[in-house]
């Protein structure tokens, strides 16, 4: 699989932890439903707080990519859910963590509520292995 980060110079460049887009050639897709901070026994991460809330988030991705022979390194697009765009971008280092030089394009969308009201953020991603 092959990666082009597309960054033509009549578009802003990125301030932060995301491409403005990106090419890929060759691969599997592999769609991952958005991931919500509950761990595998199917409890609640972190309530009230949304650093501990992204990190559960991340680890539950980086299982998923790992189920399917991925890494971080495979995802092409993230989009993220947050019910309080102050606290994320507080927390949003953390994907540096996760997502090590290659940045995806990601989208932020500020939303009112999640399936549940403790839930603080959702990420979904595509990955091409």
């Amino acid at each position: 699989m092959e990666k082009i980060v597309l960054q033509p110079a009549t578009v802003a460049t990125p301030q932060g932890t995301y491409s403005q887009g990106v090419k890929v050639r060759g691969g599997t897709t592999v769609y991952i439903a958005g991931q919500v901070a509950v761990n595998a026994r199917g409890e609640l991460v972190g309530k009230g707080d949304m650093r501990a809330q992204l990190r559960q988030v991340h680890e539950n991705l980086k299982a998923l990519l790992e189920a399917a022979g991925a890494t971080f390194d495979n995802v092409v697009k993230t989009t993220a859910f947050v019910t309080d765009m102050e606290a994320y971008r507080k927390a949003s280092d953390i994907r540096k963590e996760y997502l090590k030089g290659y940045y995806p394009p990601s989208t932020v969308v500020g939303v009112t509520r999640l399936a549940r009201e403790e839930y603080l953020i959702e990420v979904e991603a595509i990955a091409v292995i």
